[in-house]
């Protein structure tokens, strides 16, 4: 793997202050039912996605374009598996029963924690590697665990989930809501809410695809600083896109084929790095290509089935309402 020059101090401070600014204004547009409307779910999804991407131009001027080609690629595998997971965060949520209204609370803490357990295993994976070769192998033996689990897995169809039926049984807590609170008092006793048990269970669950989406950034980069950027900004305007999936849950039912091949490709990168190196553009493209043959096809069965099926609306070219 090539050596990589170490990236500027001030470049951390100058990307956590941005990273900061743009939380505070992901907080503000979820206030109330503002992006409850599936436009608008839209439209805030295009624009985040729209600052992930722009910021290769930020690091192409401050670090060179090689830099800036490995972010791209990096963003778009994290951005690509952070819409399984939110497919996980939808199934428990409608395990517990929980509210859209009480939703808010959940995502906006377990951003937090995302963005701050994806750091820890950021600079652990890369000194894990910087020390110790054979780490490269075991990274890819994980992704090519996880692309086999996600194409057996298909979490779309998922009912349930195992991980929070598990922690309601075994936490002491109280089956109903107490607005947006985690804790409530209930016989004198202090006892989780359904919406604690939803949070411990996303957190959870953050960590475990952590294990998948850290070692498949490392396949495209290992600078610090290229891997955690491209994973807070993919991270960055999940809500947005949370909202879009809960109406869209179901309906791209190919997905999980693309993301386990994006998860495959980043393992054969990581064993085929000690001979050769794959460029950043190539691995873009790639990406791209696994993410799109799955896309299409989905939107096209589901184009079928809405002219098929008396009473169902036609589904538009792109595969929104």
């Amino acid at each position: 793997m090539p050596v990589m020059e170490p990236v500027p101090l001030w470049t951390w401070f100058a990307f956590g202050a941005v990273l900061v600014s743009f939380l505070a204004v992901d907080l503000v547009l979820h206030r109330g039912s503002r992006l409850r409307s599936r436009a608008a779910a839209i439209t805030w999804s295009a624009i985040w996605v729209g600052v992930g991407l722009l910021f290769a131009i930020v690091i192409w001027a401050v670090l060179g374009g090689r830099r800036a080609g490995e972010y791209i690629a990096a963003y778009l595998v994290e951005k690509s598996l952070s819409v399984d997971n939110l497919f996980v965060f939808l199934v428990v949520f409608r395990t517990l029963g929980i509210p859209h209204d009480s939703q808010r609370a959940v995502l906006s803490w377990g951003l937090f924690g995302a963005l701050v357990f994806r750091l820890g295993f950021i600079f652990v994976g890369v000194a894990a590697i910087e020390h110790y070769q054979f780490v490269v192998y075991v990274f890819a033996a994980i992704l090519f665990w996880a692309a086999w689990r996600v194409l057996r897995e298909d979490v779309t169809t998922k009912k349930e989930s195992r991980a929070a039926r598990w922690l309601a049984r075994h936490l002491p807590m109280t089956h109903e809501l107490h607005g947006d609170s985690f804790f409530t008092v209930e016989r004198g006793r202090r006892v989780a809410t359904p919406l604690f048990v939803a949070l411990v269970a996303v957190e959870l669950t953050d960590v475990v695809f952590a294990v998948d989406s850290v070692p498949a950034a490392l396949a495209i980069s290992q600078s610090r600083f290229i891997v955690y950027s491209s994973n807070a900004l993919a991270i960055l305007g999940l809500r947005s896109l949370y909202i879009l999936l809960d109406d869209l849950i179901g309906e791209l039912r190919y997905l999980h084929y693309g993301l386990a091949a994006v998860l495959a490709f980043a393992g054969l990168k990581l064993i085929s790095s000690g001979w050769f190196e794959i460029p950043a553009l190539l691995s873009i493209g790639i990406i791209v290509t696994c993410i799109a043959a799955a896309v299409w096809p989905s939107v096209r069965a589901l184009r079928r089935e809405a002219r098929c099926t008396p009473g169902l609306p036609d589904v538009p070219e792109d595969g929104l309402h």
